[in-house]
């Protein structure tokens, strides 16, 4: 009995060692290889930082606005790039009508890291890429009389700001984020990259740009009791 009971203890002691040298040869084997490459974006060519900063993801962002689909008033606008056309009118000298390539291929390209801080209490930074408001209004010789810059949507969705704070800020029609062209989602073909503004300010699927001198004028979601002054403190 005592020779079989050594010989148990034997077996158990050989089992325990094969278990430990298949647990190691694991560990070793994880452990040599490479790790794996991160994901690949679903939007090829977006950047993920600009000068050191990192930037929210386009997915991220697109998370976003479908968990807050009161972002838009009439839902994803899909405009056609054939026949789409933005207006410049108002207080200007000459009305002007820009197809989507005019304004991409005619005017200087400006980059901005923004942050959009929604009021509901989310908010995104990423890099925008487009053309200056100011050199829009100039190319249709925008007013002396001008104070005030309306905006219009596709959807009829509108807001306002300052022209002296467009101005000021260096405002800008962005067509790409993170170095991808904007979706319909996140307001193809243009939108206001309004910074230090609540989101409601960064209006998107922009159809009309209007010079003004109604100081008083409310958009969409100010004659429904938003502050006029969306300024972030």
């Amino acid at each position: 009995m005592q020779v079989l009971s050594q010989s148990k203890k034997t077996v158990l002691i050989v089992c325990l060692l094969v278990v430990i040298l298949i647990v190691t040869l694991f560990i070793f084997q994880n452990a040599s290889q490479p790790p794996l490459p991160p994901a690949p974006s679903s939007y090829p060519g977006e950047v993920t930082q600009y000068q050191n900063q990192s930037l929210t993801s386009i997915s991220a962002f697109i998370q976003e606005l479908n968990q807050h689909p009161d972002v838009s008033i009439k839902g994803t606008q899909n405009l056609n790039q054939t026949t789409y056309r933005l207006t410049v009118n108002g207080l200007v000298n000459k009305t002007m009508e820009y197809a989507y390539q005019d304004v991409v291929d005619n005017f200087q390209s400006y980059q901005q890291v923004g942050k959009l801080p929604c009021v509901e209490g989310w908010s995104v930074t990423m890099l925008w890429q487009g053309v200056l408001v100011n050199d829009l209004l100039q190319d249709a010789g925008v007013s002396p009389n001008a104070t005030t810059i309306i905006f219009t949507a596709s959807d009829g969705y509108t807001t306002e700001l300052p022209l002296s704070y467009i101005v000021q800020h260096n405002l800008i029609l962005a067509y790409k984020l993170n170095n991808v062209t904007l979706t319909p989602q996140v307001g193809w073909p243009f939108m206001l990259i309004a910074q230090n503004q609540y989101g409601y300010k960064w209006i998107k699927w922009i159809t009309g740009i209007e010079a003004s001198n109604d100081t008083s004028y409310l958009g969409y979601w100010e004659s429904r009791g938003y502050p006029n002054d969306a300024s972030v403190s």
